[in-house]
């Protein structure tokens, strides 16, 4: 792959505040969450020396868009002129969307031993794998055009890093994925910058 991917988790919602799994479900940003996308503006605009000549996509989930159109208000880009792909929308939870960890870890000790066991491959009652939202999300970036900012999700942002940088599936299904900070995916690694 040799354009460069600058890819940014959606800012902050209050599930996430919460702990709660969002996966599937259309939670707004809230104020920190539409700072944090302000400040990836920043960043996008350094790493990338310019950030007019990129191409610019997202998931339709509302966090992810409202997202991007900060993103693009302040790089002084038209908020709203950008693609939507449902491929790249989180990964689903099913059942398990709405809860926090601890609740399910008390609710449903014998699906989270099984997650425990195999994260990558396992999925909830009623959603899907990581190995399953790989496909989907490499579906969505092989037809990128050149280099682009792609707005998306943490599930998103773990499968992207094993399949473009490496990351053993171990690790990425783990990793926690900040907000307010742009991975920047070329060469077969990554860098993690912040405003």
């Amino acid at each position: 792959m040799t354009r460069r991917i600058f890819l940014v988790r959606h800012g902050e919602t209050d599930w996430n505040l919460a702990g709660r799994l969002q996966g599937t479900h259309d939670i707004p940003l809230n104020d920190l969450g539409r700072e944090q996308a302000a400040d990836t503006a920043r960043v996008v605009e350094r790493l990338s020396g310019g950030a007019r000549h990129l191409d610019f996509v997202a998931s339709p989930l509302s966090r992810a868009a409202q997202t991007m159109a900060i993103l693009r208000a302040e790089l002084g880009l038209p908020p709203d002129s950008f693609r939507r792909d449902p491929r790249l929308r989180e990964i689903s939870f099913g059942r398990w969307e709405g809860s926090t960890w601890p609740e399910l870890r008390r609710r449903d000790p014998v699906g989270l031993a099984a997650r425990d066991a195999d994260p990558w491959n396992f999925a909830p009652p009623g959603g899907e794998s990581y190995t399953e939202l790989s496909t989907r999300v490499l579906a969505a970036i092989s037809e990128l055009q050149g280099d682009s900012v792609v707005v998306t999700h943490g599930g998103v942002v773990r499968a992207m890093l094993h399949a473009f940088a490496g990351m053993p599936p171990s690790q990425a299904v783990e990793l926690p994925v900040r907000q307010g900070a742009v991975y920047l995916i070329e060469n077969g690694a990554f860098e993690l910058a912040v405003a």
